[in-house]
């Protein structure tokens, strides 16, 4: 019988558990990174919204490569380029570039709520696991000693 829970219980259940914590930790943080990212660009996108029209330049740093910025004016502006990813840059009005941007950040912090949630799921799981070992680990010792005294 001990067999069975030891199977059950092993520790081989908790490093699965423990690989699938990190894999969700590490879609977390990077959803977290990219939050920040969305919003700046949904900033930039009102911005050059509010300047439309006015006449009036907007002077911009912008990033190069990491830790290298150069400096950029831009004037009244159509439309705006956006990274999908994957090396592709697509051009959307400034309407449809805050449409989508919003979407996307909508989007994200669901993802991160279900996240959040999964994380929490898994780490009651972890502890189910860790007691329900503890226990039947108890129980065995306690069966060993009765046999111990019947001998």
């Amino acid at each position: 019988m001990v067999g069975f829970f030891h199977n059950l219980f092993s520790p081989s259940r908790l490093q699965q558990y423990k690989i699938v914590e990190m894999k969700l930790l590490a879609q977390q943080r990077d959803l977290q990174a990219k939050i920040p990212d969305i919003e700046k660009c949904l900033d930039i996108v009102a911005t050059l919204q509010a300047k439309k029209g006015s006449g009036e330049a907007l002077i911009a740093d912008f990033e190069v490569s990491e830790g290298i910025y150069s400096q950029a004016i831009i004037e009244d502006t159509e439309s705006v380029c956006l990274w999908l990813g994957a090396n592709v840059m697509l051009e959307y009005s400034c309407d449809e570039a805050k449409a989508l941007l919003q979407k996307n950040l909508e989007n994200a912090k669901a993802s991160l709520e279900v996240f959040v949630a999964d994380l929490q799921f898994l780490r009651d799981q972890v502890t189910i696991t860790q007691v329900t070992g503890a226990r039947v680990y108890n129980w065995d010792v306690h069966q060993s000693r009765l046999a111990a005294k019947e001998t």
